[in-house]
């Protein structure tokens, strides 16, 4: 008998890993969203221009984490 082992587990309305699978998951997410913090913090001046540039990045990629674990729970 195969068991069906779930990679998330929701928790108010959020998704945490529930294994190893889920946590390899929300790596590459994780490494992209530090990665656009380091070149912006890097490549900018303007405070507002960090804001414009980082937010709609780190929005993303936490959509497409959500919707990852939620297709995976």
């Amino acid at each position: 008998m195969k068991q069906n082992k779930k990679w998330f587990k929701k928790v108010r309305g959020s998704y945490l890993p529930n294994n190893i699978k889920g946590v390899l998951t929300y790596i590459p997410y994780l490494g992209y969203m530090i990665g656009v913090l380091i070149y912006v913090i890097n490549n900018k001046d303007n405070f507002w221009e960090i804001i414009f540039f980082v937010v709609p990045n780190w929005l993303a990629a936490c959509i497409v984490m959500t919707w990852v674990a939620s297709h995976k729970s």
